[in-house]
């Protein structure tokens, strides 16, 4: 089976924040979490100042530290390379968020979502929100991707910076574009391998 991955291309990201927004009303998640988001870096000094924008998710690793900390086998990766939580094993005693180099796990503490005042047209569609007291992180919407579908952040993105796939199938192979544009990982030193990489 093929292994499903994203390539981000920085110098399309404009840091809009829509993929912040697109996740979070598709996942309905309590206001203080982010399964995505845009870190923004400032350099340089005045006149030769500027920005950059780092778009920050799970990266589906091919060897995640957070699955083998797990003592209820709540964190495991899909035959696909998504790694996942079952929030029906998970016991929120933080091993995964701990083990996560990339600091891209929370825990649920409050369960007011987005949402919470009322129910509005997004909340009558949107996934159901976390229950209190489990891990969450990024699952690469796979309840789209098993429909045909992608990522609500790939999908929302106005640049098309995000670009998702299978590494080695599909109509654009993703292991062809990184070799083609040197995309490479957050953090290699790290060993984890990670299937979401970054156009510098």
């Amino acid at each position: 089976m093929s292994k499903y991955g994203m390539i981000v291309d920085l110098q399309k990201c404009i840091g809009c924040n829509a993929c912040t927004i697109a996740c979070k009303v598709e996942h309905n998640t309590p206001n203080d979490i982010h399964y995505t988001q845009v870190l923004e870096y400032e350099y340089g000094e005045f006149p030769n100042a500027g920005r950059t924008f780092l778009p920050a998710l799970c990266s589906h690793c091919e060897n995640p530290p957070c699955v083998p900390v797990c003592p209820t086998r709540a964190s495991y990766t899909r035959d696909d390379g998504i790694v996942l939580i079952d929030h029906d094993r998970c016991i929120g005693c933080g091993a995964c968020i701990l083990a996560c180099p990339y600091d891209q796990r929370s825990r649920v503490e409050d369960e007011r979502t987005v949402f919470h005042d009322g129910e509005t047209v997004f909340e009558n569609n949107a996934n159901a929100a976390p229950p209190k007291g489990v891990a969450v992180k990024c699952d690469f919407c796979y309840h789209r991707i098993d429909q045909g579908g992608v990522p609500a952040c790939v999908e929302t993105c106005p640049t098309d910076a995000r670009i998702f796939g299978e590494w080695d199938g599909g109509a654009k192979p993703l292991r062809k574009m990184a070799a083609q544009y040197n995309a490479k990982g957050l953090l290699p030193e790290k060993g984890t391998e990670p299937n979401v990489l970054y156009i510098d």
